[in-house]
């Protein structure tokens, strides 16, 4: 009786454990990522090739630029059909391990 509750626990424990890490998010969906770094070249190459790596199908139509008032700073916004949390989340890790990524939303 007491191994079949242990048993049982560990179940519940891994269920409980599997709905925290879940997404709200359902896959597949539209998903829009926005990206914020200094108004240079090399950021705006360096995102889409990252954008690209992980999801080869965008195009440049899905991406949209606004420079800040001063034109110190490009905000881009990108709409990407994300097929799962784990692209999702390879995506954010090379966007804030690229040095001029100042920020990813």
């Amino acid at each position: 009786m007491i191994q079949k509750h242990k048993e049982q626990k560990k179940m519940t424990d891994a269920i409980e454990t599997e709905e925290q890490f879940s997404s709200p998010l359902q896959f597949p969906c539209e998903f829009v990522v926005k990206i914020m770094g200094k108004a240079e070249k090399e950021f705006e190459e360096s995102v889409f090739n990252i954008l690209k790596k992980h999801f080869p199908d965008i195009q440049n139509s899905n991406i949209g630029k606004r420079s800040s008032k001063g034109a110190n700073y490009i905000a881009l916004t990108a709409t990407v059909n994300a097929l799962s949390q784990e692209q999702l989340d390879a995506l954010y890790q090379d966007l804030s391990t690229e040095k001029s990524v100042l920020m990813a939303l």
